[in-house]
């Protein structure tokens, strides 16, 4: 076995490719920019083979670094989904001491040399952390948040931030710092959010990997609008470290990644309980290294739907997304319609309420100041206006509503092995429109109410993985939410993972943007995570 072969064979990524990679590196060394050869390459390349890659030296971290900002400078103009962009010359810097750290032989994290984009939601040292925020628009952050820590230690770079709406609120990636990101497949309609950057960064192959954040479907609505993979955990898998460590809320940090084996491979790092959280989970993520295998034939799915047509969605979402259940029919699943029975009404009720009393905690001090106030976005008014007349008694009776719920859920589970419903009520949206006011004929009363399916995923705390459905009439992109019982996140992994094996070419298709660069439709190396 000749080299090239043998490292094709160690990273998944076949001969011609490790050829074309080696020319490639050889004009980027010469000129000090990749070439559309280099970048096509390299950024196509799943995060598992570019780690394989790295690790062997196929490619220098610098020849990753150049690639990926050569991307992000192409692209990033259409779409606006990275931020705080930091100087080129001090990310080369960075990229030859990964690779220095490399020739000595020591000790890499499992992320080494990945440049990587944190969600302006969370503080990294050193850069620019708005929170999509006019009140923080030249804050720079003094610490790491505690998964950026990981991720630091995993040994990625930080080419800056992706973008956000203003404290994530809302599903519509939108604030004065930045601008309104645009989704990846049409630059006219919504990327979606809050991790709407995130998203788009990823669909482009502006970055090989991301975090996201979830509260009301904000890791799951943009992967399901820009053909990628979004993942939301269970409550205390992905710690985070808020003020008061006994009352978490319904937002959690999780992956998104444009395929399952890297979904994964960023959970491991992600994931993890820490000795200040006495509510993160047990474990080191290691569960989540290696081939995610599993049978799925047999399995039981509820196909949730618009939840019995209470849920209102905009025609063409359920028949695209009852189009792509047929995969999971072909694996020898067994689908039925049902959804947990409980008063919807009631949940819906106890969302607002409960959601309405944590962001306000978070924003009180803003809002009471006059000047701050005044550069909040209406949404985050809202939010605090209808937490402050609420009783800790209010909280207690919502709180109860919500554990009804749970237990709703929990009795379907019995039946049932997952949940499947879509990842959003309606395709993208105009750019130009701050949240959809009707869907098929019913009015939205809140800014959140086109995303009610999502939060009541939400409020069952159970795990919900966002997989690609495929594309509407008018071609924009849709996608399913995988959901399992608490704590069963391997299980949505599992299943996903087959999905994406058996699922149709159709499911599945470039951007055109991506395309007018010339990358390839698919990333480089083995499909996702039957074998990893």
């Amino acid at each position: 076995m000749d080299s090239d072969t043998e490292i094709a064979a160690t990273t998944g990524i076949d001969r011609r490719s490790l050829l074309q990679l080696g020319v490639a590196a050889g004009v980027a060394a010469v000129s000090g920019r990749s070439t559309a050869a280099d970048i096509s390459n390299i950024v196509a390349m799943d995060a598992v083979s570019l780690q394989n890659a790295i690790r062997s030296r196929t490619v220098s971290c610098v020849e990753v670094m150049t690639a990926y900002l050569d991307q992000i400078d192409r692209l990033n103009p259409a779409v606006n989904a990275i931020v705080a962009l930091q100087p080129r010359e001090d990310l080369i810097r960075q990229a030859r001491d990964r690779d220095t750290q490399l020739a000595r032989g020591e000790a890499t994290g499992p992320l080494h040399g990945f440049p990587h984009a944190v969600k302006d939601i969370q503080p990294v040292k050193g850069i620019r952390f708005t929170q999509g925020s006019p009140i923080f628009r030249d804050q720079i952050a003094s610490s790491d948040s505690l998964s950026v820590s990981r991720l630091r230690k995993a040994g990625v770079i930080f080419v800056g931030k992706t973008n956000t709406p203003e404290f994530a609120l809302g599903s519509h990636t939108y604030n004065p710092v930045y601008g309104t990101t645009a989704n990846a497949y049409d630059p006219s309609k919504s990327a979606g959010g809050s991790s709407g950057g995130a998203a788009v960064g990823l669909a482009l192959h502006m970055l090989p990997l991301a975090d996201g954040t979830d509260y009301g479907g904000s890791l799951r609505n943009p992967a399901g609008w820009n053909g990628i993979y979004g993942f939301r955990p269970s409550i205390g898998r992905v710690p985070e470290l808020p003020r008061e460590v006994w009352l978490p809320n319904f937002g959690v940090t999780g992956p998104m990644a444009r395929n399952v084996a890297d979904l994964a491979l960023l959970l491991s790092v992600q994931a993890g309980a820490d000795p200040r959280l006495p509510l993160s989970l047990v474990g080191d993520g290691s569960e989540f290294r290696g081939p995610i295998l599993g049978e799925v034939r047999g399995k039981r799915i509820a196909w949730v739907g618009d939840f019995g047509g209470f849920v209102p969605h905009e025609p063409g979402v359920l028949e695209t997304c009852v189009t792509a259940m047929k995969t999971f029919e072909s694996l020898g699943c067994i689908i039925e319609d049902a959804f947990p029975n409980y008063p919807l009404e009631r949940v819906w009720r106890a969302f607002v309420r409960l959601r309405a009393n944590q962001i306000a905690g978070g924003l009180m001090d803003h809002y009471q100041d006059q000047k701050r106030r005044a550069q909040m976005k209406p949404e985050a008014i809202y939010e605090v206006e209808t937490g402050i007349p609420l009783t800790g008694l209010d909280i207690l009776a919502e709180a109860a509503v919500r554990s009804d719920w749970t237990r709703a859920t929990q009795s379907l589970f019995q039946h049932y092995d997952y949940l499947i419903a879509p990842s959003s009520q309606v395709f993208p949206f105009s750019v130009k429109e701050n949240w959809p006011r009707m869907i098929a004929g019913h009015s939205m009363q809140t800014y959140h109410e086109w995303q009610q399916a999502l939060c009541f995923v939400t409020m069952t705390g159970c795990p919900s993985l966002a997989v690609p459905a495929g594309f509407g009439s008018a071609g924009q992109p849709i996608g399913l939410q995988i959901i399992a019982p608490v704590h069963r996140e391997l299980d949505c992994l599992k299943l996903a993972a087959a999905y994406e094996d058996a699922a149709d070419a159709s499911v599945v298709r470039p951007p055109a943007l991506l395309k007018a660069v010339g990358s390839p439709p698919h990333s480089v190396g083995r499909k996702s995570g039957t074998d990893r």
